[in-house]
């Protein structure tokens, strides 16, 4: 207790530097905390998206992308296919549709307006008013569809309306694989079955004013609303998911699948996979394509954040360590004649190595809690600036490469499209273990600092150090 006490006291002997010590140390402290909060923040952010869209490949029909593609339609026995493939988790087969209001049908019949992407969508009628305007962009995509000759010659304007996406789906998925977002009401229950439940976005609910329990009609048939869903955008949110069979009996192309989504087990499998899946299906019967391509790009440049957070917080840490090795190294030089008086009367090397341990303890504690205080502040700060500097570098980078106009990279629909924001929504929480961890490493550093001097001192016979005062 005696040894306690005074290696409190002596910690407070010089005020003024006590305080400066403190506040060296708190800042160093704080900063290693921040970049420890950081990297375990962009960790979790990493294997969030390792586990979603990072491990999801898209087959669609050989030569099926685009609205004057071609090629064979996919099947139930191109999925057994994928699913067979070493690696593959999940195989969830689609049926894309276009569902038009019944005033817009006629225009929607001619040109390019009609069906889906390669022949894949069929357009069919529906009660339902689509939540998205056409506007500016939509009428000028669409002039060829929208417009007619007549007797005279002249040109007849019609009023364009944008298609509600339809979607049927063997699980309950979005077309990146990851788990739909229900924001009220229920599922649909078996996918796999059909069934004259619906679920429907977000804005299209709004739009006509639809909630769980709501019937709407699809081709003459009733359809009740099972649940909203939210998938975060406007586009993504105009739209209708059905169940599998149900799609494909408003198609009238039962079995056969508009693409299938692949899970991969991990993303370190994800090239070998598309690799052997292609060569399973044929490239003359398939495209797998991975469908946030540019989304190895930003989980290397969350590598990179992870790891220059963890060298930082090593050098915060190492910082912390040589601030008190050095203050220790100045007390123990001040406290010779104390040390030589100590080992006179017999104190032996534990004891007072121990004290001057207590005491850099003592400081790191109070560094520690002024510390813990700034990254709480700073962390969520930190970790925002790092991953904005990487993911802009690595943006200007995929842009160079992109330029053009489109929705691939580099055009209008953003380098990394939907994980952009995934990206960019890094959530620094500062977790009771992860402070306990970086404590703990900054009082095992500082034990190291002081005891090494100290120790140092102590080997010294007494006679020599009484001498030299």
């Amino acid at each position: 207790m005696n040894v306690l006490a005074r290696s409190v006291g002596n910690a407070f002997r010089n005020t003024i530097r006590t305080t400066a010590v403190v506040a060296v140390l708190a800042v160093a402290i704080g900063l290693a905390l921040a970049m420890l909060v950081a990297n375990q923040a962009v960790g979790d952010k990493v294997q969030e998206l390792n586990a979603s869209v990072g491990t999801v490949l898209t087959v669609n029909p050989a030569g099926g992308q685009g609205f004057e593609g071609g090629g064979e339609p996919l099947t139930a026995a191109t999925a057994k296919t994928a699913a067979a493939v070493p690696h593959v988790q999940s195989v969830v087969s689609t049926k894309a549709l276009r569902l038009r209001t019944a005033s817009s049908t006629s225009s929607a019949t001619q040109g390019p307006g009609s069906g889906g992407p390669g022949g894949q969508g069929a357009a069919v009628t529906t009660s339902l008013q689509p939540a998205i305007d056409a506007g500016t962009l939509g009428n000028r995509n669409n002039s060829g569809s929208t417009g007619g000759t007549g007797n005279g010659g002249a040109t007849q304007n019609r009023t364009f309306q944008l298609p509600i996406t339809a979607t049927g789906t063997g699980a309950e998925v979005d077309s990146t694989g990851k788990a739909l977002n229900i924001t009220s009401g229920t599922g649909l229950g078996d996918y796999t079955k059909a069934s004259t439940k619906a679920l429907v976005g977000a804005t299209l609910a709004t739009k006509n004013s639809l909630k769980p329990g709501s019937t709407f009609t699809i081709d003459g048939k009733s359809y009740t609303v099972a649940g909203i869903f939210d998938e975060g955008t406007e586009f993504g949110n105009n739209a209708v998911y059905l169940t599998l069979p149900q799609a494909q009996a408003l198609a009238g192309t039962t079995g056969e699948v508009s693409s299938l989504i692949v899970t991969v087990d991990s993303m370190a499998n994800v090239d070998s996979t598309r690799s052997a899946l292609q060569s399973a299906l044929g490239t003359d019967k398939a495209d797998v394509t991975q469908g946030q391509r540019n989304l190895a790009t930003a989980v290397s440049s969350l590598d990179s954040v992870k790891n220059i957070s963890m060298v930082a917080f090593i050098a915060s840490l190492a910082t912390a360590g040589l601030v008190v090795l050095f203050i220790m190294v100045l007390l123990v030089r001040e406290r010779r004649r104390e040390i030589g008086v100590l080992k006179a009367i017999g104190a032996p090397n534990r004891t007072i190595g121990l004290q001057f341990v207590l005491e850099a303890l003592v400081l790191v504690a109070l560094g520690s809690v002024v510390g813990g205080v700034i990254a709480s502040f700073a962390s969520s700060g930190i970790a925002s600036a790092l991953v904005s500097s990487n993911t802009a570098s690595a943006a200007g980078s995929v842009g160079r490469r992109g330029q053009g106009g489109g929705f691939g990279p580099g055009g209008g629909g953003g380098f990394l499209g939907g994980a952009n924001q995934l990206l960019t929504s890094v959530n620094a929480t500062v977790s009771p273990g992860v402070i306990a961890l970086g404590i703990g490493a900054v009082f095992l550093v500082a034990i190291i600092g002081a005891l090494v001097p100290a120790l140092l001192t102590a080997r010294i016979r007494p006679i020599e150090v009484l001498r030299g005062e």
